[in-house]
């Protein structure tokens, strides 16, 4: 393929940005990738692993000369960011980021970049229960969708470099206003993932349940409950605080269906969940007509050893 950018900055060496360098250096989508990261450790292991050519110790560093800077830190570390980085980028770059929030992202970064300086919020959605610079590959973005959120005033020049950028990359490419996209999201997956969270909270109270058999017996629909929630504690503490309105108003709905579903079961109304579980299946399948999962054994969980 072609390449889109001169120089990637990646700020935050985690899941998502690790693949992204691994998908950017597969298809020759960059020419440079430069990465850094908070934390030594995470520096000096993305360094051993390879998949930047090029891991320096700050922000300021990082971003010089960089065509695009993608920030694939937590939430809360956002505005902290921007500022350190705002004397230090090229004029034409563009920023974004792969944050699962956006309201609270365009709030952080937006006013704090120089004019000149293309910001276009971003969202992969894709990921593992995995995190940290060891976990990226290169195909995780493939079939997958990923939303762009520029604005009224974006430049429709590097709307369009970046959209072919994450297209290059296998994604699926969609364009949203922030405030959607938190609601979209709240449905799909914040409000899912805090669902998940509870789930596994309330067996590990359940003392009648010993731990053995939660251990044993999670080959049901706990299993699933327990991958969603070991998902990375920091970025998921920052989702929900980011997006609380959102997430807020989408448990209130769940409450009252979970209410409806209690007094079904409570008065035997089997008619009431016979109707319920038939629509909920049909979305089941058409998540799969639509590519965004299988129906084969075991989830369609792709093994160890990918």
């Amino acid at each position: 393929m072609t390449q889109i950018y001169d120089r990637v900055a990646l700020i935050g060496l985690g899941l998502i940005a690790s693949s992204m360098a691994h998908a950017m250096r597969k298809h020759g989508l960059a020419g440079e990738i430069v990465g850094t990261a908070r934390s030594a450790e995470t520096r000096e292991i993305a360094r051993q692993i390879g998949f930047c050519d090029r891991v320096v110790d700050s922000v300021e560093e990082a971003v010089k000369d960089a065509d695009l800077v993608v920030l694939a830190t937590p939430i809360s570390a956002m505005a902290g960011i921007a500022n350190q980085m705002k004397a230090h980028l090229m004029p034409g770059a563009t920023v974004t980021d792969v944050g699962s929030v956006k309201r609270a992202v365009v709030d952080a970064i937006g006013p704090r970049l120089p004019d000149g300086v293309h910001f276009i919020p971003g969202h992969p959605l894709a990921g593992t229960e995995h995190s940290g610079p060891r976990s990226g590959f290169a195909e995780l973005f493939e079939g997958r969708w990923c939303i762009l959120l520029p604005d009224g005033t974006t430049d429709i020049a590097a709307t369009e470099r970046l959209r072919s950028l994450w297209e290059a990359m296998g994604s699926n490419v969609d364009l949203m206003e922030p405030d959607h996209h938190d609601l979209v999201l709240a449905v799909t997956s914040h409000a899912p993932h805090l669902i998940a969270y509870t789930m596994v909270g309330v067996a590990d109270d359940l003392r009648r349940v010993t731990d053995s058999e939660v251990i044993k017996y999670s080959a049901t629909g706990f299993r699933d409950f327990t991958r969603i929630a070991a998902s990375d504690p920091t970025m998921w503490r920052d989702v929900f605080l980011s997006n609380k309105d959102a997430t807020l108003e989408i448990l209130g709905r769940f409450t009252e269906e979970l209410f409806a579903l209690q007094r079904a079961i409570r008065t035997g109304d089997g008619d009431h969940l016979h109707a319920y579980f038939t629509k909920t299946r049909a979305i089941r399948r058409g998540i799969i007509e639509a590519g965004q999962d299988t129906d084969a054994p075991d989830f369609g969980r792709v093994k160890a050893g990918r």
